[in-house]
């Protein structure tokens, strides 16, 4: 019969717990490749006076079950979302339409969320997920 000790290193296995609810943070909202800033340089939401662009923030409230979303706080953002069939300006934003977050989703950038956590991800582990 073998035995086998282990012991648990408490300092890694809390960076394996933090280290995806800071990337996926990071990731929304991080201050240089930032999905919210990639947004904006993308173009696509309907843009008068800016305000709808600036109210755009990131509810973290669940990112503890892995969760983040984008929310816009202004009154008619839900109007102009959910209703494509409106013709936008596109003097100041050039690829303004309705449900602008799926369109940019689902675009060139399609895959960038998913490879942004997975680096940020990566770094924050402290080197345990190669």
């Amino acid at each position: 019969m073998v035995k086998v000790k282990t012991t648990m290193n408490p300092k890694a296995m809390n960076r394996l717990r933090v280290g995806p609810e800071k990337a996926l943070i990071q990731v929304v909202n991080g201050a240089k490749d930032s999905i919210l800033a990639d947004i904006v340089a993308a173009e696509v939401t309907p843009k008068q006076t800016g305000e709808l662009e600036r109210s755009a923030q990131v509810d973290t409230s669940k990112v503890k079950r892995g969760k983040v979303s984008i929310t816009y706080d202004t009154p008619y953002a839900r109007k102009l979302y959910w209703h494509p069939e409106y013709t936008f300006r596109r003097d100041k934003n050039r690829h303004a339409q309705g449900e602008w977050l799926k369109a940019w989703a689902e675009g060139k950038k399609k895959n960038r969320v998913t490879e942004a956590f997975k680096k940020l991800l990566k770094k924050l582990s402290g080197g345990f997920i190669k």
